[in-house]
């Protein structure tokens, strides 16, 4: 078997049996694709590399100036690559099972603070209940109001926010399922104000575009794939972040997804209830947020603990 063929085998098994999704089958193609092209420079294939190799490809990931927690990535995908070589009875061997991966420490996930998001949230919605404003203006306006009303209230990754059906919106639900990583399927509640601004949006939709199929997607764009993109999306929360008086930087989608689990954390949520909403497969992945957990339950000896304010001298 050839490398190009083994690497579709490996990702025909992600999308099979493990539901891998297209952005995931997407990574997993250009981190094998670096791999495979660093071991032909050396004469050499997935198939007859050694941890020798490995380790030139982490140095050479290095040297071109790659994050340790990209590196990590990349090997990770490739140790996923031998197993699958290993269980295919494609090699003998797993050079990679005992190699040690780049350290990596703990990254906090970046969180924006109940004020910022409040002052991001009316920033978003500034005009679009202005009459005197042209209703495709009003359109625009009112689109990116749903999308982070809706976005801070249900913590969806973007890739399922954007791709909402419009069944989503319809004023009688409040809580909608999501297909999220792998095909798994999970229920999501609505706040009321996310339903509000989903409200005035599609009102102002039917208004300027009464051909719009209402079958289709929440968001929809004349783009390939019929709905907002999530390029397009980043960069308009950018210009929201700038009148909201907040450095563009830090506002992306993904940190209004941990804005609500940290929030939510902050409030007295339990760490299962939030894995659950945020639809992780693995409580593991849920606890980058124990940090907001640690916090909390310092306040909560301090402020309730009989001695806790106690003069230690």
């Amino acid at each position: 078997m050839t490398p190009a063929r083994a690497v579709e085998g490996f990702l025909e098994m992600l999308a099979a049996e493990r539901g891998a999704a297209k952005n995931t089958l997407d990574a997993y193609t250009r981190d094998l694709e670096d791999y495979c092209s660093f071991l032909n420079g050396r004469g050499r294939t997935p198939l007859d590399a050694d941890a020798g190799d490995l380790r030139g490809w982490l140095s050479d990931l290095a040297r071109r100036g790659f994050a340790t927690s990209s590196a990590a990535r990349r090997l990770s995908a490739a140790r996923q690559f031998h197993r699958f070589l290993y269980g295919e009875g494609l090699r003998t061997d797993d050079p990679s099972a005992a190699l040690a991966g780049p350290k990596r420490g703990r990254s906090l996930p970046k969180v924006l603070s109940v004020d910022e998001v409040d002052r991001l949230l009316g920033s978003a919605a500034e005009g679009a209940d202005d009459p005197e404003l042209p209703i495709r203006q009003r359109l625009r306006i009112a689109r990116m109001a749903a999308l982070l009303e809706t976005l801070y209230a249900t913590g969806l990754r973007v890739s399922e926010l954007i791709s909402l059906p419009r069944s989503a919106a319809r004023p009688d639900v409040m809580v909608i399922a999501v297909r999220g990583k792998g095909g798994r399927e999970r229920l999501v509640p609505m706040t009321p104000a996310a339903k509000r601004a989903l409200a005035l949006y599609l009102d102002l939709l039917a208004a300027a575009q009464p051909d719009t199929d209402a079958e289709r997607v929440l968001f929809p764009s004349i783009g390939e794939s019929g709905h907002i993109t999530r390029q397009a999306f980043a960069r308009d929360l950018k210009d929201v972040a700038v009148r909201a008086g907040i450095e563009p930087k830090r506002v992306s989608p993904h940190v209004l997804r941990h804005a609500f689990a940290s929030h939510l954390l902050q409030n007295g949520a339990d760490l299962r209830s939030v894995q659950q909403l945020l639809g992780h497969a693995d409580i593991a992945t849920t606890q980058i947020y124990t940090h907001v957990l640690d916090e909390r339950l310092a306040g909560l000896v301090r402020d309730l603990h009989p001695l806790g304010d106690a003069d230690p001298s």
